[in-house]
């Protein structure tokens, strides 16, 4: 790895941190997400791929990782594709060549693959729609995590089923002056100490 490429996955993983950290978490998008975040069971991985055939063997190998690795040390894995699929519509794409991989390598059941996009967009909204933002990262990400740990996570956590419209309204009242407040662009500088952070595991195809 370059200099340069060294600095590039800092800054990657930076602005994903500062995502996690103010969105996900903070905005309790995912009320699952702060556990393991805490726990520094997250393994961080940036993606140099430049095509959707790269990116997938690096998908394949990290998901073989995941399920060899021991949960208390690495529960969830966070790759990020800053320089991959940047369009929407061709990232939706690549999500049934995910799932393909997941099957070929026999772990269905077992792991699952969530995913998140500077242009994220469910069906039947418009671009701006301040929903989508519940599923807006600053790079595309593939989040890879263990059926298990969500099922543990989701036996504790009273009414789980009601996440996905709570976090509708969460995005409503915070309006798009309120996300841009929280400076969580692939850009954006931290704005002060504050740690707040978001998380949602539904991967919403037009």
């Amino acid at each position: 790895m370059t200099g340069t490429e060294y600095s590039e996955n800092a800054s990657v993983i930076d602005a994903t941190r500062r995502w996690l950290e103010r969105a996900v978490i903070g905005l309790n998008l995912c009320p699952f997400a702060k556990g393991v975040h805490v726990k520094g069971q997250i393994h961080w991985v940036v993606s140099l791929a430049t095509e959707a055939q790269d990116l997938r063997q690096e998908l394949v190998r990290e998901l073989s990782a995941l399920h060899a690795a021991d949960p208390e040390v690495r529960d969830t894995t966070l790759l990020v594709a800053p320089r991959c699929l940047q369009d929407f519509l061709d990232f939706n794409e690549f999500l049934d060549e995910a799932d393909a991989a997941l099957s070929e390598l026999g772990l269905e059941g077992e792991l699952q693959i969530a995913s998140f996009h500077p242009q994220f967009q469910f069906a039947g909204t418009t671009p701006d729609d301040i929903t989508n933002y519940t599923n807006r990262a600053p790079y595309p990400v593939l989040h890879l995590f263990r059926e298990a740990s969500i099922k543990r996570a989701v036996e504790a956590f009273p009414e789980a089923e009601a996440i996905f419209e709570r976090n509708m309204q969460t995005l409503e009242q915070l309006g798009h002056e309120g996300w841009k407040a929280l400076a969580v662009g692939p850009s954006q500088e931290p704005a002060g100490d504050d740690s707040h952070m978001p998380c949602d595991r539904t991967k919403g195809r037009p």
